[in-house]
């Protein structure tokens, strides 16, 4: 789930362990410090040390899978540029992105994981810094601006459509006989065009695409208190 290797120390370590488990088993509302406290082997007052309540420390939790997800795309757009392109990129991100059950959770409005707390402001703010529909978003004009994408209608009108897209293939069941992998990357292109990009415009493009993201992660990690680098 999350990265949990830049931790204050090692008892914060265990303390974010322990809640991420027992926030998964129980959602939110069953869960309080003082037994997160215990799982960790720490005791109650240690872990309000690192964090002032409960709804700091799941909104960790919250960032640093938000983190991991993209930390994931930009590891992988560094070790292969091509993924860069609309109709791989959106495919990657559609299949990971259920992997991850913080950023799922407040995608879909809380559920029994968040509850009430998915609509915290700062939940709302990760959504918006470096949620599924958010990365597509940054990186649109980028696609534009590097023939992966037609720009021959207003920006925002196309940020939208993508996003009606990519939340239809994220929250909607397929058929039983339906491949969802086979089918996004066509309706990407139907969407956005062909990708005439040369392979220098792809390798631009996924560098720029990786600064886009790294800033976002930035603002992400100051919005919980985390450290601004990755270390």
């Amino acid at each position: 789930m999350s990265d949990l290797l830049e931790t204050p120390s090692p008892k914060a370590a265990r303390i974010l362990a322990a809640a991420g488990e027992l926030l998964l088993a129980r959602g939110v509302r069953g869960v309080t410090i003082a037994e997160v406290a215990q799982r960790a082997h720490v005791g109650k007052g240690t872990a309000y040390l690192y964090w002032k309540t409960k709804e700091d420390l799941v909104l960790e939790l919250v960032c640093r899978d938000f983190l991991a997800l993209s930390g994931e795309v930009t590891a992988r757009l560094a070790a292969d540029p091509g993924l860069v392109r609309p109709s791989r990129l959106c495919g990657h991100i559609v299949a990971t992105a259920p992997a991850h059950p913080f950023v799922s959770a407040v995608k879909a409005g809380g559920g029994e994981l968040l509850g009430p707390l998915a609509a915290d402001p700062r939940a709302a703010e990760l959504l918006d810094l470096l949620g599924p529909d958010a990365v597509m978003r940054r990186v649109l004009p980028i696609w534009r601006a590097h023939d992966l994408a037609r720009d021959d209608w207003p920006l925002p009108d196309q940020a939208f459509a993508l996003q009606a897209l990519l939340t239809g293939f994220l929250l909607c069941p397929a058929p039983a006989d339906l491949d969802p992998a086979a089918v996004l990357p066509a309706a990407v292109t139907a969407l956005l065009g062909p990708e005439r990009a040369a392979e220098e415009q792809v390798r631009s493009a996924a560098e720029a695409g990786a600064l886009v993201i790294a800033r976002e992660q930035a603002a992400a990690r100051a919005l919980v208190g985390l450290p601004a680098t990755t270390g």
